[in-house]
């Protein structure tokens, strides 16, 4: 059975951009396996809580930001890669990046490898 990539990135967006911190930490759960490992030029975390601590990182980083889906987004079998943005609610993103995804046989996300295309200046 072929994943529904596009609704498995429309979930994993959608837990970026929670705000509430439960809220959030219940769809880690849902969305991530357990032993889960993110890893981005930032970052490097295996498990909800570090995921969690990355997105939190972030929504820190760039209050009132959203995620947005990029024109990109393709898979086969267990794996997909997409294209995203960051960046003001019906703006242009700031921050724009490729990942990578690993997917078990459920849907779940077992591993995301992120790449970061267009970063701000410090």
């Amino acid at each position: 059975m072929t994943p529904d990539y596009a609704a498995i990135v429309n979930r994993y967006l959608a837990v970026w951009n929670t705000p509430d911190p439960g809220l959030r930490a219940k769809a880690v759960a849902e969305l991530w396996t357990e032993d889960a490992a993110y890893t981005d030029p930032l970052a490097d975390v295996r498990g909800h809580d570090g995921i969690g601590q990355v997105i939190a990182a972030a929504r820190e980083r760039f209050p009132g930001f959203v995620f947005t889906r990029g024109a990109t987004l393709d898979g086969h079998g267990r794996l997909m890669r997409f294209t995203w943005g960051l960046g003001p609610e019906g703006g242009e993103p700031l921050v724009e990046g490729f990942d990578v995804a690993v997917l078990t046989e459920d849907g779940r996300i077992a591993q995301v490898l992120g790449f970061l295309d267009k970063v701000p200046a410090a």
